[in-house]
């Protein structure tokens, strides 16, 4: 099985994240990306450095305003006297009124969900060669493939639209099932992460077309708290088109199967 991999993913390496209020070490390590390549190897898989897809690709599932945001905040931000050397917001909007703010402190809290997704110089390219590695492996199925694997890091399923949260930026499987969508009238997307897929959900929570299913720790203790249940089916077009089977915090591999 092909799997598709590139080099400037690893160059993303956040320094820290809040949890629970306290300043902690960022698990969300390039050593992640470097076990999951182990892992392929040892598999039988086939190492592939995807192709440069530009922004058409994350252009299909997240707005203007966000990208320009991703790959521009970073510069912006360093020019702020006393500003941190990652990009962490202060401030979030509890709901949105309309209005988009012009300073980078602002844009910071419209569009990072948490603490937990911090910006620094080289995350911009890391996450748009992510988005890549997922679209060729979704052209990989296209193309006949009976399954290609995609070395997705930075991870993408807490990205929405225009969003980014819990270490995610470019929101992978969606970017993956928009390309499986040139050629197939349906397609599903199964999230079996510890947590809920909220990114993705948002993404596609109005339209029929694109079937999400994720499997989660119960959202009622658990992150991203707000998002997950089971009576959230999806709206207009997509009622019925989103399933949450949340599950109780421990629940061993027995439990995931049976669901």
């Amino acid at each position: 099985m092909k799997a598709f991999y590139a080099e400037e993913q690893k160059r993303h390496d956040p320094r820290a994240f809040l949890s629970s209020g306290a300043a902690q070490p960022n698990p969300e390590k390039p050593e992640r990306i470097e076990r999951l390549l182990v892992g392929a190897l040892s598999a039988g898989c086939t190492i592939e450095r995807p192709r440069d897809h530009g922004l058409g690709p994350a252009a299909a599932v997240h707005t203007p305003e966000y990208l320009d945001f991703l790959e521009h905040i970073y510069a912006r931000w360093q020019r702020i006297e006393g500003a941190s050397a990652e990009v962490i917001p202060n401030i979030h909007p509890i709901a949105r009124n309309g209005s988009y703010p012009a300073s980078a402190v602002g844009q910071a809290g419209y569009h990072m969900a948490d603490t937990a997704c911090p910006i620094s110089g080289e995350t911009w390219q890391s996450a748009l060669w992510s988005a890549w590695s997922a679209v060729d492996a979704a052209e990989a199925v296209i193309s006949g493939a009976p399954a290609a694997y995609a070395l997705c890091r930075p991870p993408g399923h807490h990205a929405f639209a225009d969003v980014a949260g819990g270490f995610c930026f470019i929101n992978n499987s969606a970017v993956a099932a928009q390309v499986l969508r040139k050629q197939a009238a349906r397609v599903a997307i199964l999230d079996v992460d510890l947590h809920h897929g909220n990114g993705t959900q948002g993404i596609f929570y109005a339209r029929p077309d694109v079937l999400t299913v994720s499997l989660h720790a119960d959202p009622v203790r658990f992150y991203p708290f707000f998002w997950g249940h089971a009576d959230e089916r999806g709206e207009g077009p997509g009622l019925g088109y989103n399933f949450n089977l949340p599950l109780p915090r421990k629940s061993a591999d027995a439990a995931f199967l049976e669901a």
